[in-house]
């Protein structure tokens, strides 16, 4: 999985790659090798990006998404089989939807205006599976709730 170092704060999600491994990883990316779809469903949901959203630096108003501040301090979800196979089902869906557009970047499809809706309507279904997955779904109706309560799971995986 290849992740953007720096991505718009224009965007709702920030375009993360699943590519296969023998793809070599540019310093413009961060690379989270033997990564599973249910870690690209994961990292590619409302959750994860509400998270960046709050912890990641910033270069001017855009996001900087950084392993030791945002990757290594997200609180990930512990989900039943069932949870995990649903997201890995959401997340192979976000990654059909990309292929339905051969001649557009990541850039391009992750324009907040122009997003395809067969891509976007996969990362609703990624988004409510992962809330699901944490137990949020139905309970939290603002990203500020949800970071919240990320960082309530957070404060307890610190607690020594």
């Amino acid at each position: 999985m290849i992740i953007p170092r720096h991505s718009s704060q224009n965007r709702r999600y920030i375009p993360i790659g699943f590519v296969a491994p023998e793809i070599i990883c540019g310093d413009a990316n961060l690379l989270l090798p033997n990564a599973s779809l249910f870690h690209f469903g994961v990292m590619s949901s409302n959750v994860h990006n509400a998270w960046i959203r709050t912890v990641c630096g910033r270069i001017k108003s855009d996001y900087r998404y950084s392993v030791n501040v945002v990757y290594n301090n997200f609180p990930w979800p512990t989900p039943t089989e069932e949870q995990k196979a649903k997201i890995e089902q959401t997340a192979q869906a976000i990654l059909d939807a990309r292929t339905l557009y051969p001649d557009c970047s990541l850039a391009d499809l992750y324009d907040e205006v122009t997003m395809p809706p067969e891509l976007r309507k996969a990362h609703q279904a990624n988004d409510k599976a992962v809330m699901q997955a944490y137990g949020f779904w139905g309970k939290l109706n603002t990203e500020t709730a949800c970071v919240a309560e990320l960082m309530k799971m957070y404060q307890k995986l610190t607690e020594v």
